[in-house]
């Protein structure tokens, strides 16, 4: 596929914006404001989904964007809000194994060390630069993910690591190995079954049974608002 100029440059913006909201969840405390940046990162995968469409005209990238919306824009993170309002958790202040500022430099290493890597394998990946740096890009959004899963200690902000994880994984299949879109949905269910599970050990990990049904009815309450 070649793109034109015009997207090629609206392409590389958007990826310098995507790795700014990676390095805003490793650094940001606030609960809210991670919900609205990782909100904001699927907002520009679907973007870019969005305009590799507009050139290529594929159904399944329309799908795909829309699909990262509706989901990953709207669905989650309104999930991930109503499980911070009812656990009563504002701010998840704990790091461990690595400080922001450490994480921020990891992350930094690990961009440069994935494009190494990546560009002894430029011709067989792509023919074109940007499909390069979109697997480039894409593998280091995932390990920037996974490295929120290490350094942080509450579960919601582990959540929000996993789900960068398959943002990461999703631009990097846009790039390089086209996903097919059953597989896309397969994985948001995953993930949203992630969300569900972890949300009912966060709640019963410290209780007793009779403290777990009652800590657990009244969560629920939530679907009920």
């Amino acid at each position: 596929m070649t793109l034109s100029p015009f997207f090629i440059d609206v392409t590389k913006i958007i990826f310098v914006l995507v790795l700014l909201t990676a390095a805003v969840i490793i650094t940001q405390r606030t609960l809210n404001s991670l919900f609205s940046t990782y909100a904001m990162q699927s907002l520009l995968v679907a973007l870019l989904a969005g305009v590799l469409y507009w050139e290529d005209r594929s159904t399944v990238l329309l799908l795909m964007a829309i699909l990262t919306i509706v989901t990953k824009v709207i669905v989650i993170p309104f999930v991930l809000r109503r499980i911070q309002k009812n656990m009563s958790m504002k701010r998840d202040l704990d790091f461990r194994y690595l400080s922001p500022t450490g994480s921020i430099l990891l992350s930094t290493l690990l961009i440069f060390l994935v494009y190494e890597v990546f560009s002894h394998f430029h011709d067989q990946l792509s023919q074109s630069n940007l499909f390069f740096l979109g697997a480039v890009i894409g593998v280091s959004l995932t390990l920037m993910g996974m490295l929120v899963t290490f350094t942080r200690k509450m579960m919601v902000t582990k959540i929000l690591g996993y789900l960068t994880m398959e943002n990461g994984v999703l631009i990097f299949s846009l790039f390089i190995s086209e996903l097919p879109f059953i597989i896309e949905v397969l994985i948001i269910l995953d993930l949203i079954m992630l969300i569900v599970l972890s949300t009912v050990l966060a709640f019963g990990i410290d209780s007793t049974v009779e403290d777990f049904h009652k800590r657990l009815n009244s969560f629920s309450t939530w679907f009920e608002d």
